[in-house]
């Protein structure tokens, strides 16, 4: 009997089974009093391994997207933003922009929750099954312009286009050089009508230009690919970490 249980415990491993391999024993014991069929142990034995595998899986995809911090929609204040459109956010979350490959702008001054918002999308992408990577505008030029002086562009570019949603926050916040402009318009391109943008800004459109060296031209050509299939949330307010000041 050691020697079959030993035997199944190999072959379980080999196919990389790991919830049955831990049950398949205690629940066999339990199907035998529950009088269950074979079918019915078999089944919830597959049921629970899959059901592990998906939670597996969907936490590789949250570590992959290397949020700064685990943001959900129920803990957003809705309270705080004097504007907010709030049925658009939520429907938002359907996902709908992502089957049609387009993106989402979080437009507002800063402590108004946009980050909190775009955490809480990606997240949900991740539920359900879609890859997400979150960074900031400039973290993505720095890395694109070090790889661009090793002559590795083309691969560490693949690192922005590959997730089926980026997330480019506080675009707007720094100053961007024309090397910068340049190397963010090459993402931002390279997505167009592949895979979705979520993006978060503290700028008025029209105030774009200045973000992009004044190069009006890479301003209206980022705009066009980024407006195009989306879908604009603006907020308005004070900003939440400054309450506590603005109280005392």
């Amino acid at each position: 009997m050691k020697n079959n249980s030993s035997a199944l415990d190999s072959q379980l491993d080999a196919l990389h089974l790991p919830f049955c391999k831990e049950h398949c024993h205690p629940s066999a014991a339990k199907a035998a009093k529950d009088s269950l069929t074979h079918l019915e142990y078999f089944t919830q034995l597959i049921e629970g391994e899959a059901a592990a595998r998906s939670d597996r899986a969907i936490a590789r995809r949250i570590k992959a997207a290397r949020f700064p911090v685990i943001k959900t929609l129920d803990s957003f204040r809705w309270d705080w933003p004097q504007k907010i459109n709030r049925l658009e956010v939520q429907n938002l979350f359907n996902l709908h922009f992502m089957r049609d490959h387009g993106n989402v702008i979080f437009l507002g001054l800063v402590g108004l929750g946009k980050t909190h918002l775009a955490s809480a999308l990606g997240h949900a992408a991740c539920l359900q099954g879609y890859s997400v990577l979150f960074t900031t505008a400039i973290d993505v030029i720095n890395s694109l312009h070090s790889a661009q002086l090793k002559g590795a562009l083309k691969v560490e570019m693949r690192r922005y286009t590959a997730p089926a949603l980026l997330i480019l926050d506080e675009v707007g916040y720094l100053p961007i050089d024309q090397r910068g402009a340049d190397l963010l318009f090459q993402v931002i391109s390279a997505r167009y009508e592949r895979g979705s943008i979520l993006l978060t800004t503290n700028k008025a459109f029209k105030q774009w230009p200045l973000l992009f060296n004044g190069d009006a031209t890479i301003t209206s050509a980022v705009l066009d690919r980024l407006l195009h299939h989306g879908h604009t949330v603006v907020i308005e307010g004070k900003s939440f970490r400054m309450k506590d000041r603005s109280e005392n």
